[in-house]
């Protein structure tokens, strides 16, 4: 069972890694979109998978879980998914509707919150297909980058990048369906959790 103080810590290894992969999500866009310096963006996007792997490998290893921890690291993915796609779509690398599709995932899932929270719980825990979808898409997204130019490079970079996006997308939307049965068995299993009673003046009982 998990410690509840380290479960509440935030200035861990994982976590700074995760708050470094968020803040390059802009600086990505910059590179992509304004002096187009692809090099970078690539470089960046490496740095990013490489933390994305490392930030839950050190949470093992160090035994460094935390609450924080746990929703860094979907967001930080889920983020820069969603600045590869648009900064892509915008340079016409890729079509709008492979833009569309993965964000729209996101929404479906993010309306199924409420719903777990009636139960008691804030969010299901990060699957393995997720995490193997989002290895492809951050594999692909390099390569099909790489893709706009010239050369035999170029040409076998789009061939393996589009490779990667398709499985990606596929295993996107498939996580994101055993998300929802997994919901859709909680609401089943468990009973909906009573609104917390209020006091006179409309707080809960105990703040203060």
């Amino acid at each position: 069972m998990q410690d509840t103080s380290s479960s509440r810590r935030v200035w861990t290894v994982p976590n700074l890694l995760s708050m470094a992969r968020l803040a390059g999500v802009p600086v990505f866009l910059w590179l992509v979109l304004g002096p187009e310096w692809d090099g970078w963006a690539l470089v960046l996007l490496m740095v990013s998978g490489v933390t994305d792997y490392l930030d839950g490998y050190l949470a093992r290893r160090l035994d460094q879980y935390s609450t924080l921890g746990e929703i860094l690291d979907p967001v930080a993915d889920r983020l820069y998914i969603l600045a590869v796609v648009v900064g892509l779509a915008l340079r016409d690398i890729i079509p709008w509707w492979v833009a569309l599709l993965l964000p729209l995932r996101d929404l479906l899932l993010w309306g199924l919150v409420p719903i777990l929270r009636t139960r008691g719980y804030s969010a299901l825990p990060v699957h393995f297909l997720g995490k193997a979808a989002t290895f492809n898409l951050l594999y692909a997204f390099p390569l099909l980058l790489l893709g706009d130019g010239e050369g035999t490079v170029a040409t076998l970079a789009e061939v393996f990048g589009w490779s990667f996006a398709f499985w990606g997308i596929g295993l996107y939307w498939w996580a994101g369906m055993l998300y929802a049965w997994q919901v859709r068995r909680l609401l089943a299993e468990t009973e909906r959790r009573p609104a917390r009673p209020k006091g006179d003046d409309g707080s809960d009982p105990g703040d203060g």
